[in-house]
């Protein structure tokens, strides 16, 4: 029964994506040294590849978390809901968690620092109606935001697997989302972490402390020589305080295994 299951999900994934998989066993390596459950897939823009580990689970869907700052600033730029990304939005004037988040922003600090009260805004701005149809637009994971607009992707209903992430950044990364190519450049902006001298890192992390157990995600890509590297991870994080460094980590070290870092 296990082995007929498995089977009819392989090739549910092969249909619905029509990309090949390849496993890397050194990448599942990487989650075993570093004593953590998850996957990591990245996606070769140029040879239409998926290669990673635990091919299962990156077809599972997850709530998004953080790594959703990146559709809510396309959403709020592409609907002129903010002028730009430095256009202040108001945290609200209450306390939060982090005191970071204790001040008024535009997208390019807010992304930086994930602030969460900034976000909020933004969609509620945004309204559940406009931000409905966006998603379904962007055809975003499962694309169900049910009916409360500031919240949907930290408690759900939103989900969204690895492999929808990783096919839906490369999109991004080569601007041909259905949105003006300012916009998707002006997010390309806010989300580059790091580059060098031919290559370049965008990305988002992102934790969902409404699941159980906490799910940690880094998404992104990379673009080397004219060539895009999307890819996404999530782990179980058991032990959020200890895992939580692991995401990028992770991530960093299958992309140099793979010869694109």
């Amino acid at each position: 029964m296990n082995k007929l299951f498995f089977c009819i999900i392989f090739l549910f994934i092969q249909v619905s994506y029509g990309k090949s998989w390849q496993d890397n066993s050194e990448i599942e390596r990487l989650f075993v040294d570093n004593n953590v459950v998850g996957t990591f897939v990245l996606y070769d823009v140029q040879q239409d590849q998926l290669i990673g580990c635990n091919q299962i689970r990156a077809n599972t869907r997850f709530i998004p978390a953080s790594t959703f700052k990146i559709i809510n600033s396309l959403i709020g730029l592409a609907t002129k809901t903010v002028k730009d990304i430095d256009e202040k939005l108001p945290y609200g004037g209450k306390p939060q968690p982090i005191k970071t988040w204790q001040q008024d922003m535009g997208l390019r600090e807010a992304i930086k620092v994930s602030n969460v009260p900034i976000y909020q805004e933004l969609a509620r701005r945004i309204g559940i109606a406009k931000m409905q149809a966006n998603i379904k637009l962007l055809n975003y994971g499962n694309t169900n935001i049910g009916q409360v607009v500031d919240n949907f992707w930290l408690v759900g209903p939103l989900k969204i697997s690895a492999v929808e992430q990783a096919i839906f950044l490369a999109e991004l990364a080569q601007q041909k989302l259905p949105y003006d190519k300012k916009v998707q450049q002006a997010v390309h902006e806010i989300t580059l972490l790091d580059q060098g001298e031919n290559w370049q890192l965008h990305g988002k992390t992102g934790w969902a402390d409404n699941h159980q157990p906490d799910i940690g995600w880094f998404v992104g890509w990379v673009e080397k020589e004219g060539k895009i590297y999307s890819f996404a991870l999530n782990i179980d994080m058991l032990e959020p305080k200890k895992d939580i460094s692991k995401r990028i980590a992770i991530v960093k070290q299958s992309l140099k295994l793979l010869g694109i870092l």
